[in-house]
């Protein structure tokens, strides 16, 4: 994206739009490809007719010249009922009307509104209006030479409230300013990540209920979960995101909420965090939801890093209205990404419009067909397989105790409670079990078709213990649980718990993992702990077995533990430890 100092714009070419619509839009990390950033600033420019050169490749640049003759092309700034001034993009309809608005909050990326062209171009051939906007704090913020700031143009002012009372506000000023200047017939919310939040958030809260329908992409239901689930913090994802805003921590956020970024990240006064991120979760308000009617798409990541899905799905089980969810193999924004960037078909994406075009056009599609669930099968991107609701993905469960090491190292899975046994490991390195290499980047591999691969044989067992189970296929549809007793050595503890689909050859794929922190216990004295993993639809292939491993320490959370001190595993009579693996 260009900057004040350099603001020309070179030619996409084919190989570059190749290369967005097999990678998506990351790079690295939250690092946003260049290849999307540049193709989004060259679709806004040729419709904005601010360019003479030819910037896209044919075919694209013809589909948005269709676009532009159809549309009057705006670039307005609303204004906030406190004085920010929001930015936005529009595309009002020409010709006989009315026609409903799609109003689409921006995600939480230095880009703001400018970096999915792809999706107005195909709501605008759909036919409706489009209104963009970034939510206030978002965007680029250059630092000016000598002192100063200065924003780029598709950067909101304020700061970030992160989805929070001041976003609901904007939302409901972002309709009123539709309403004057489009007249539409109806209104309806599309959000990516940050913008499917507030998207949900501005349909609970808005006083005149004027949201008909919302589309959450990658979203989420419960941000208190996903910051501190089952008490750990969640401090890679938050770390990665206070940079991605486009411009320095001081300048984005205010003081209130630097002191309780601080928090976070200090592991102090918790209790508030967790309140305040209670406030911003839609989960709060599903029964304002659900009173209002608003029928709802879904759709989330088996693997996400950022909003783990189980709180996407129970937010989603609580919605009366019409409601459909779509999961999906990878992490945050990997299915969709590329059909936000660009307008060629793209299966996430083009579920979620056919969904809108029935609820908010009236169009006669096959969505009336659809089971309210659809989820796709890891690792196999062609198998989807639907239900009539969320509870229905599990049909049985199978109880797995954990019992003591069989000779190698390895404690076992079977189907005889075991107790009386310990399993110890040091706390306070990483090791080779982690639930991925990288923010984002492994799920989108995942997506591509290239999940990782363990080499189990590199599980160093002095910072872990496993437990195997005997070979078998296994169709796991939903949410594990596990029981194990814990020993702690200080009044905190932090374990994490993954599941991993175990080869004959020793090499492993992850099929799902959770950490779960004790923060109020004695050290030296036994616990028995209980804890939810995140959701999974994976097959097993017959002669391959689960392997369970729980270690001490991840890079994508917070570590409660004393560094190297010992955490003792165990299974008491009465209370043995086990995993209930959920089958479909």
């Amino acid at each position: 994206m260009s900057t004040p100092e350099n603001n020309e714009l070179a030619p996409l070419t084919a190989n570059q739009l190749a290369h967005i619509r097999n990678s998506g839009i990351w790079d690295s990390g939250t690092t946003v490809s260049a290849d999307a950033a540049q193709l989004a600033e060259a679709v806004i420019a040729t419709l904005a007719g601010t360019t003479e050169e030819t910037l896209l490749p044919a075919d694209l640049q013809e589909l948005v010249l269709q676009v532009k003759a159809k549309s009057i092309i705006g670039f307005p700034r609303i204004t906030a009922d406190d004085g920010v001034r929001l930015s936005a993009f529009s595309l009002r309809l020409k010709g006989d009307g009315p026609h409903p608005v799609v109003i689409v909050p921006a995600g939480w990326t230095p880009f703001g509104w400018v970096l999915f062209p792809g999706l107005y171009l195909k709501l605008a051939l759909r036919g409706y209006h489009v209104l963009a906007y970034t939510p206030r704090g978002i965007g680029q913020t250059f630092e000016i030479p000598g002192g100063g700031f200065i924003d780029a143009p598709f950067t909101s002012g304020g700061t970030v409230d992160v989805a929070g009372p001041l976003d609901w506000a904007d939302g409901s000023t972002v309709i009123d300013y539709a309403q004057q200047h489009f007249e539409p017939s109806r209104i309806a919310f599309l959000g990516e990540s940050y913008g499917s939040g507030i998207s949900q958030l501005v349909a609970a809260h808005d006083p005149a209920a004027r949201v008909d329908a919302v589309v959450a992409l990658s979203t989420w239901g419960d941000l208190a979960g996903a910051l501190l689930g089952n008490g750990t913090r969640h401090v890679a994802a938050v770390d990665a995101l206070v940079k991605f805003t486009g411009g320095p921590k001081e300048k984005k956020f205010d003081q209130a909420t630097q002191d309780l970024l601080k928090d976070f990240h200090d592991g102090e006064h918790l209790e508030e965090v967790f309140a305040w991120a209670q406030e911003r979760s839609p989960l709060s308000y599903v029964d304002q939801t659900n009173a209002r009617g608003i029928p709802t798409f879904y759709s989330n990541t088996w693997h996400e890093t950022l909003f783990p899905v189980n709180g996407a799905v129970e937010t989603f089980e609580r919605l009366t209205g019409p409601k459909h969810l779509n999961l999906w193999i990878g992490d945050h924004a990997a299915p969709e990404g590329a059909g936000l960037s660009l307008p060629g078909p793209n299966v996430p994406v083009d579920e979620a419009l056919a969904w809108l075009d029935h609820h908010v056009l009236g169009t006669a599609n096959e969505v009336p067909t659809w089971e309210p669930v659809r989820s796709q099968v890891m690792f196999e991107p062609t198998l989807r397989e639907s239900a009539a609701s969320w509870s229905d993905v599990t049909t049985s469960t199978e109880k797995l105790y954990l019992g003591g090491s069989n000779g190698d190292q390895d404690g076992t899975l079977g189907t005889t409670p075991a107790a009386g046994w310990t399993a110890s490991f040091t706390t306070g390195e990483l090791t080779e079990a982690k639930a991925v290499d990288e923010l984002l980047k492994t799920g989108q591999q995942e997506w591509q078709g290239n999940p990782k691969s363990y080499i189990t044989g590199k599980f160093d067992r002095s910072h872990l213990a496993t437990w195997i189970s005997p070979a078998g296929a296994r169709r796991v549809r939903g949410v594990p649980v596990l029981h194990v007793t814990v020993t702690p050595a200080a009044q905190k503890a932090t374990l994490v718990a993954y599941l991993f689909d175990l080869a004959p050859d020793g090499t492993a794929r992850i099929i799902t993992h959770e950490p779960y922190t004790l923060t109020d216990a004695t050290a030296g004295q036994a616990v028995e702990v209980t804890w939810r993993l995140q959701a999974a639809a994976y097959d097993v292939a017959d002669g391959h077995k689960v392997m369970l491993v729980i270690n001490a320490k991840d890079a994508l959370y917070s570590d409660d533990n004393p560094e190297l001190a010992t955490l003792a595993l165990g299974s008491t009579a009465g209370g043995e430890a086990y995993l209930d693996l959920p089958l479909g």
